[in-house]
């Protein structure tokens, strides 16, 4: 079943939905049947693939310890059966289903990889509303604060004193204008 014109032989395909035969220039080639499809017809459901899962990862998740298994190799097997090997493997611990949490008090917020963050001062996991020094009780806040204290005590030294106009006189002058008008 070739494709093309007469002046190109070789260009394109034709669909091979059983309704369609349409030319297409631009042809899609199904992984799991291995036919070739127009744009119409491309996806598993359109042309009712008996294959449409040959290449999709399958995983189950363990509720008694949150793991997820994979189970794509696992061709004829149930869900069930995978789960009792797993749960029977050693491998599945009731302790490791308890989700972190925020280590700052009253914060309920479980840390997930999207919305944990390091302080980099104390390296402690916390959420996000509390990745800042300030927000949770961080062991190095003390010592920033010193350095704090010496920058207000500047700024106060310096209230008064305007810094900007340091050696100019504050008044303008009011003597002749630079530019002369005849």
């Amino acid at each position: 079943m070739g494709g093309g014109t007469e002046a190109f032989p070789d260009l394109g395909m034709h669909c091979q939905h059983s309704d369609c035969n349409q030319l297409d220039f631009l042809p899609f080639k199904c992984d799991g049947c291995l036919k070739v499809f127009c744009l119409d017809h491309r996806s598993c459901k359109a042309h009712e693939c008996p294959n449409p899962d040959h290449n999709s990862r399958k995983v189950v998740v363990c509720e008694t310890c949150s793991t997820s298994i994979e189970i794509t190799g696992h061709h004829g097997e149930e869900e069930k059966l995978i789960l009792e090997r797993h749960e029977k493997s050693g491998e599945c611990d009731p302790k490791k289903k308890k989700k972190p949490t925020c280590p700052v008090r009253r914060c309920r917020e479980i840390l997930t990889f999207s919305n944990t963050s390091t302080c980099k001062t104390c390296q402690i996991k916390v959420c996000l509303k509390h990745r800042f020094p300030a927000d949770h009780t961080c062991k190095r806040i003390n010592s920033s604060s010193s350095s704090d204290n010496k920058f207000l005590i500047a700024l106060a030294s310096r209230i008064g004193n305007d810094c900007g106009k340091k050696g100019r006189s504050s008044k303008s002058p009011t003597s002749t204008p630079s530019v002369k008008a005849y």
